[in-house]
């Protein structure tokens, strides 16, 4: 199969950002730098996506203990504000001060304003103001209940999904994409039947955390509802885009969202420093077209997207961030669009880093679908019908043929 290069309709965006955002810093040499969000934004502007016609663009808010509780336990949210007062103060068995996780001073208003920001996007959802929404400096999806990890503090996604699911939405679909399994909102509606999480990433044998495997389906109150995709390391565009069109549009349509939430770290890039796949930035737009695809024909278009992993600072996150917002407000901007002169001449001087011609990687892209039949020979195509086996009967949908 080929993407399409078609144009479409554009729908009211709401992209959220704010300077303040960069405030999420742990520090220098630490691989999540607040680099990769100001140098999306910018590329953002130099190519006029804020300017677009139908986007509109919201400032984040620190989302307040209430708003938090929804997904975190309170003794949680206590320590990490005493880590955020006293860095020095920090509850290492909660995952906080960690090197993974170090703490900062201001570290729980930084996190709670990436929430804000997702909360900020579902309430443009909820309203009616926006179709589809972008919070980019969000996807902080390794946070759990009461546990950081994996440089993230709080878990702005599953704040989203809460607060729809608090306003009359009765189902949600949550599409992760970033290298890393989604554990940590995986783990939040572990036993929520109202809301199904699909995961595609590295296996766990290769890559943190760990975790991620095809018969982690749900709790015994929401069995079938947590969907895990866990494909080998070195899986380059080909397989990752046939075991995502094998699994995601057949499950997300048998649940029938009514809204989609979805997490695009880019740190499955080939040039991405932590992980081992070897996917482009066109089969990510290629992900992020088939989500607002399914968010168009089941959910009358309403579909928040997140940002995420992604350690590639200045040549991967902002290129493929970009991208992700340019499908979300079904913009012009394409693969083949040039990288504004401005924005690379900053890039080399900022950072030391000389940039591409264009946001693609000129990438051609193309996967087997599933219908041309299964190669039990073929390593992607196990990892595809595990999946299959474990979660399409209990949806009513047969794992050789649908």
């Amino acid at each position: 199969m080929i993407s399409s290069g078609l144009s479409l309709p554009i729908m009211p965006t709401c992209i959220v950002w704010d300077e303040s955002m960069l405030a999420y810093d742990f520090g220098a040499g630490h691989p999540m730098s607040p680099a990769r969000l100001d140098l999306t934004a910018r590329l953002a502007r130099e190519l006029g996506l804020f300017d677009l016609q139908g986007v509109s663009l919201a400032e984040p808010y620190v989302a307040s203990a209430a708003d938090l509780l929804t997904v975190h336990g309170f003794d949680y949210i206590s320590a990490v504000q005493a880590a955020g007062a006293d860095p020095a103060n920090c509850n290492t068995l909660l995952g906080l001060g960690t090197e993974d996780t170090p703490a900062f001073a201001g570290m729980h208003e930084a996190s709670a304003r990436l929430v804000g920001g997702s909360l900020a996007a579902a309430d443009a959802i909820l309203s009616g103001e926006a179709t589809h929404a972008v919070n980019f400096a969000g996807g902080m999806h390794h946070a759990g209940y009461e546990k950081a990890s994996g440089f993230c503090v709080y878990n702005d996604a599953a704040a989203a999904v809460a607060r729809l699911l608090a306003n009359g939405v009765q189902r949600v679909v949550y599409i992760d994409v970033d290298a890393h399994h989604g554990d940590g909102t995986q783990n939040i509606f572990w036993d929520d039947p109202r809301v199904m999480t699909i995961s595609l990433h590295e296996s766990g044998l290769t890559l943190f955390p760990g975790t991620g495997f095809a018969n982690e389906t749900g709790g015994k109150a929401a069995e079938g509802t947590a969907v895990n995709i866990a494909v080998p390391a070195r899986t380059s565009d080909a397989g990752w885009l046939r075991a995502f069109h094998a699994v995601v549009p057949q499950l997300t349509e048998a649940f029938a969202p009514e809204v989609i939430v979805s997490q695009h770290g880019c740190d499955s890039h080939t040039d991405d420093p932590m992980t081992s796949l070897r996917i482009s930035v066109e089969a990510q737009r290629q992900a992020a077209l088939t989500i607002s695809d399914l968010a168009g024909r089941l959910c009358e278009g309403r579909w928040i997207a997140t940002g995420g992993g992604g350690y590639n600072v200045a040549s991967v996150v902002p290129r493929s961030w970009a991208l992700l917002m340019s499908v979300a407000a079904n913009g012009r901007v394409r693969p083949a669009t040039p990288l504004p002169p401005a924005w690379r001449d900053y890039v080399l001087e900022k950072h030391g880093v000389k940039s591409g011609e264009t946001l693609g990687d000129g990438a051609d892209i193309w996967w087997r679908s599933w219908e041309v039949g299964y190669d039990p020979n073929d390593e992607i195509d196990r990892t595809v019908m595990a999946t299959r086996k474990e979660l399409f009967p209990l949806h009513g949908l047969d794992p050789w043929f649908d």
